[in-house]
C-alpha cells in the first residue's frame, strides 16, 4: 500500500533533514536488493529488460542492480538501448508534425538489437554497438560481452518492455523490470499538488540544465513529444513487467526547489505560465541542500 505525502507532512519530516533523506531512500533501496536476489536466485535468466519513463531514474537502478547482484556473485553488465539508435543520416520515421521520431521504436536499429541478444543467450558471447551522440553516429562492434554462470545483462530504455524487441527472445531467459515515480505529492486537502510527471519534469529539467547545457525552455519543448512517446511506446506494455519499482523518494521536493525555482524564474518562449505555476509549488517546501544526499540516493542522477 502507497504512503500518501502532503507538502505538510513533507516539510513536517524535513525538520530533521537527514534522517528524512535516508528514509527517503530506504523503500527504493530495500526494493533494489529484493529485486537482485529474485534475478541471482534463477539462474536461467540472463536478460534483464529494464524500462521506465524520462527521468524515472533507469541509469541509477541499472547502476545499483549491478552492485546488488555483484555483492551476491554474479557480475552484471549494463546496455542502453540508446545505443542501437539508427544513424542520424537515415531517415527516421516523421511524427503528426512531419518532425522525426526519435521516441519510435522504429528509430532504433530492432534487427540489430536481436542479433546481438540472440548471440548473447545462444553463445555467450556478442558485440554490442555505442551510439556517438555528438556525431550522430553509430559505432558498431565497440564492445564485447561474455556471459558466464552467473552473470546477467541489464538492457535499458524506453523500449525494454515492448514486444517488438522481446519477442524472438527466449522468454525463459528474460526478467522485465519497470521504473517509475509512482506517488504523488497531495495539498493537504487532499488533492494532487505535484503530478507524477510534475516530479519526473523537475527531476529532468534539473539535469538537462547541470549537465547537459539545455535551456528550461528547451526541456518544456521536448516534454510533450517525451510524454507522446511515454503514451505511445512504454504504458501499454508496463503490464508486462515481472517487478515494478517506485522510484518516488519524499524529500525531492526540498531537495530540487533550491536548484528548481531559479531556473523556472524568467523563463520564456511562451512557457512562462507553466513555469509560475511549478515555482508556486515548489515555494511551499522546506529547502534541504542536496549535498546532504548519501552518495547512493537515486536523485544524484539529476542532482551530480
Amino acid at each position: 500500500m502507497k504512503e500518501n505525502y502532503t507538502f505538510g507532512r513533507i516539510n513536517n519530516l524535513a525538520l530533521a533533514s537527514e534522517k528524512f533523506l535516508a528514509d527517503s531512500s530506504k523503500a527504493y533501496h530495500e526494493k533494489i536488493g529484493e529485486t537482485s536476489s529474485e534475478i541471482f536466485s534463477d539462474h536461467n535468466k540472463k536478460i534483464v529488460m529494464l524500462a521506465g519513463p524520462s527521468s524515472s531514474g533507469k541509469t541509477t537502478t541499472a547502476k545499483l542492480l549491478s552492485e546488488s547482484l555483484n555483492m551476491l556473485g554474479g557480475k552484471a553488465y549494463t546496455v542502453s538501448l540508446d545505443d542501437f539508435y539508427l544513424p542520424r543520416s537515415i531517415q527516421y520515421p516523421l511524427d503528426e508534425n512531419g518532425e522525426p521520431d526519435f521516441e519510435c521504436v522504429e528509430a532504433l536499429d530492432v534487427e540489430l538489437i536481436h542479433l546481438s541478444l540472440q548471440r548473447l543467450t545462444e553463445s555467450g558471447k556478442s558485440a554490442f554497438p555505442i551510439f556517438d551522440f555528438t556525431t550522430g553516429e553509430r559505432i558498431n562492434n565497440a564492445k564485447t560481452i561474455e556471459l558466464r554462470e552467473n552473470d546477467v545483462i541489464i538492457v535499458e530504455g524506453l523500449h525494454a518492455l515492448n514486444p517488438i524487441i522481446t519477442d524472438t527472445l527466449d522468454e525463459s531467459k528474460l526478467f522485465r523490470i519497470y521504473i517509475s515515480v509512482s506517488s504523488r505529492v497531495y495539498e493537504n486537502d487532499g488533492s494532487v499538488l505535484l503530478s507524477k510527471r510534475d516530479l519526473r519534469f523537475i527531476r529532468r529539467m534539473v539535469r538537462d540544465y547541470k549537465f547537459r547545457s539545455m535551456p528550461v525552455e528547451r526541456t518544456f519543448e521536448i516534454w510533450s513529444s517525451v510524454m507522446r512517446g511515454e503514451d505511445k511506446y512504454l504504458f501499454p506494455f508496463e503490464g508486462l513487467a515481472d517487478v515494478k519499482i517506485n522510484s518516488f523518494h519524499p524529500c525531492e521536493p526540498c531537495i530540487m526547489s533550491p536548484m528548481a525555482i531559479p531556473l523556472l524564474q524568467g523563463v520564456g518562449g511562451g512557457f512562462s505560465e507553466k513555469a509560475d505555476l511549478l515555482i508556486n509549488k515548489l515555494k511551499l517546501f522546506k529547502n534541504i541542500d542536496y549535498s546532504l544526499l548519501p552518495e547512493n540516493s537515486l536523485l544524484r542522477e539529476f542532482t551530480g
